[in-house]
């Protein structure tokens, strides 16, 4: 089991009233005399606070800063909280070791990399860095770049970061989460080993290379295992359910010796499999430390009772989870609210309404997020956004219609709406294979002096202007260009691209292509509702010609609501939450239920969902998609709903007469005030009834 070093807690910390700073969960966690601890911190219980008390009460009861390990998951976190700890302390704290992993790798490699033949000079590169080599390597392997299918070097760089951070091998990585390209495992293996050796050639290292390289010298060099383990004597992790296999190892090897280790983080919350996060970490983290002292924190300064009790209620189904139940200190409030719409559209003209009825309340817009599973769940609240102008704001990505995927796919549809539009035309030709800036610019300039530019692009002696290797992938193109040109509905256009030709490129060409792959299906769903392309293009332009800069005249920046992804807004918290598309299929997402992990992990989504809410909830429920043509599909409410106990919500029911046109309220300004309601009450403009 090894040594253990024990601290000697003292009553108290000079200069510092920890039990009037913290509370008595709190307090236990920062005063602890050491050994192995786990903090499982729920939502909004002050987890940052607890830990860096902690520290705070480490180096005021003696343990010198430079023999404290602190890792977080970003750089700036850490700097806050040595800051707090030196106005705490009154004692600097420069020689603690603090940072992310991948910071303190670097620092170590710089000290004992030596040891694994690395120069003294060696440099980092970054992704884009990784990815201008990877493509050198792929030439180099001779591989056939005509095979559509086969991972571009963007994709064999997040493959190689896979295999390196999950420690799995190249197989079970391309399984799990690239199947498409397991039957060319050894052609990739052949690329990724040019790759590993062409940086070691050159004193290079990439981002993984930091925790790789850490974990080789504690796995194989023992002096310098020792070196660490006696150097770092505490070691302290934060947000601990979203380390990855790599990370947890290297973790319980520095700690093998002194055992004294505090990892903080809450099982609920573990939402980022896709990224290579490993739940097994926190879950099992009392069997790997059998003598650990478990730590909870579940005072809530965040929500209202009635929030914590849905959030309660709805992880308690999970069966892998480290027990806890969030208590708040808030008073009573309003329940959270289940709004069942017609359809999609209704919900997107609910959701713009309510949001301007909750300024008459007195909100301002910053106070309101709305929250959802998919990018693309927020396609229609967008557009109803910017049509009654309300300004918002989408956190950590760009707005639906900016993604490059999607303005791949609407590329096809407006060079055969348009034959003129030479943005389109390149944009679309340099997708095929073997086709660069130049051919795409030949081919421009032949159809663009046409009478119509369409027809000399399907010319059959057109695809001349390209090599003989090309030929043949522009006469696919072609073909396809005349499917699209016989139809006249865009969501039949944007299903042909992606059966005929975008799905391959998809996968080849972007990471994430799953969920890439949701957007453009969620764009073809709503393409559906319009009967001509040109009508359906028009809107798209409209979408975004609109800013939320240019109708923001209040004097405060942030006068924006939020959209956002629930995995984006993890960490945020927001007055007033509305979540959308609670219908399975949609949240949870029907390609992240095929196992009981899988849906447990989209369960802990929908618990990070509703504890972003402070004083208000609203869970909306969409009844029927809409189809082309009329039909209407029966949506079933989310699972995450229909499992919640009897009087954790209340109800309500929107009437069909809901109006399609509300003017825009200027930030800090009233369509006429109503009075604060003491629970959910009408909305006369919009027929909203509570039930």
């Amino acid at each position: 089991m090894g040594r253990r070093f024990i601290l000697q807690a003292r009553t108290a910390a000079p200069g510092v009233d920890f039990s009037k700073d913290l509370n008595e969960e709190q307090l236990a966690v920062a005063t602890a005399p050491g050994g192995p601890m786990l903090v499982v911190a729920g939502a909004g219980t002050g987890k940052t606070r607890a830990l860096t008390y902690r520290l705070a009460w480490l180096v005021a009861n003696g343990v010198d800063p430079s023999r404290i390990l602190l890792v977080t998951f970003t750089n700036r976190a850490a700097r806050e909280m040595l800051h707090r700890v030196e106005v705490l302390v009154q004692e600097k704290t420069r020689h603690l070791w603090a940072g992310t992993f991948h910071h303190i790798g670097h620092r170590i490699l710089r000290q004992y990399g030596s040891c694994l033949g690395l120069r003294p000079d060696f440099s980092i590169i970054d992704r884009g860095d990784a990815r201008d080599l990877m493509g050198a390597c792929l030439a180099e392997a001779k591989i056939d770049i005509r095979r559509r299918r086969f991972p571009q070097r963007a994709i064999l760089v997040s493959i190689n970061s896979f295999v390196r951070n999950t420690l799995e091998p190249l197989e079970a990585v391309l399984a799990k989460r690239y199947p498409m390209f397991l039957d060319d495992a050894e052609r990739i293996r052949r690329v990724l080993e040019i790759y590993e050796a062409r940086k070691r050639e050159r004193g290079l290292l990439d981002y993984d290379d930091l925790l790789t390289g850490w974990l080789l010298l504690l796995r194989e060099h023992p002096d310098v295992r020792e070196a660490l383990s006696e150097q770092f004597r505490h070691i302290l992790v934060d947000e601990y359910q979203d380390t990855n296999a790599i990370q947890g190892e290297i973790v319980d090897l520095l700690a093998a010796r002194h055992r004294n280790l505090c990892v903080v983080g809450d099982d609920s919350q573990a939402i980022f499999s896709f990224r290579g996060a490993s739940f097994q970490n926190i879950v099992t983290f009392p069997q790997r430390y059998p003598d650990a002292t478990i730590y909870r924190l579940e005072t809530n300064y965040r929500s209202t009772p009635e929030i914590l009790d849905l959030a309660n209620a709805s992880i308690a189904h999970n069966t892998r989870r480290l027990p806890k139940n969030l208590r708040s200190v808030r008073p009573h409030g309003l329940k959270p609210a289940i709004v069942r719409c017609t359809d999609h559209f209704v919900q997107a003209r609910f959701v713009a309404e309510y949001v301007l009825h909750l300024l008459d309340q007195g909100r301002d817009f910053k106070d309101i997020a709305v929250l959802y599973r998919s990018h693309w769940n927020a396609l229609e609240i967008q557009l109803e956004f910017q049509r009654r102008r309300i300004p918002f704001r989408v956190r950590g990505g760009l707005r639906f219609f900016e993604q490059a995927h999607i303005k791949d796919v609407l590329a096809f549809l407006r060079v055969v709406n348009n034959p003129r539009d030479e943005l389109s035309w390149r944009r679309v030709l340099v997708m095929l294979p073997r086709v660069g800036t130049r051919l795409a610019a030949r081919l421009w300039e032949r159809v663009s002096a046409a009478a119509n530019p369409l027809d000399e692009a399907l010319r059959e002696d057109t695809e001349m202007l390209f090599p003989a290797d090309a030929r043949p992938f522009y006469r696919e193109f072609a073909s396809l260009l005349r499917r699209l040109a016989a139809l006249s509905s865009p969501q039949e256009m944007i299903e042909t691209v992606m059966r005929e030709f975008y799905d391959d490129f998809l996968v080849s060409h972007y990471d994430g292509a799953s969920l890439r792959r949701e957007d453009i299906r969620g764009l073809a769903s709503f393409a559906g509702q319009y009967g001509a392309v040109e009508a359906f293009l028009a809107d798209v332009a409209l979408a975004g010609e609109y800013s939320g800069e240019t109708v923001v005249t209040g004097p405060e920046e942030d006068q924006f609501v939020t959209l956002s992804t629930v995995h984006q807004a993890k960490g945020l918290e927001w007055p007033v939450v509305i979540i959308p598309w609670l219908a399975d299929g949609r949240f949870p997402t029907d390609f992240a239920i095929n196992t009981i992990e899988e849906e447990e992990e989209e369960r802990r989504v929908f618990h990070v969902a509703v504890t972003r809410a402070k004083d208000e909830l609203y869970l909306v429920v969409p009844l029927f998609h809409r189809m082309r043509g009329g039909g209407n599909v029966i949506m079933k409410p989310s699972r995450f709903i229909m499992e919640l106990p009897a009087g954790t919500t209340e109800e309500m029911e929107l009437d069909e007469a809901l109006p399609d046109v509300v003017g825009h309220v200027e930030p800090g300004k009233s369509r006429g005030c109503l009075p604060q309601p003491s629970h959910h009450e009408l909305l006369d403009s919009t027929d909203i009834r509570e039930t």
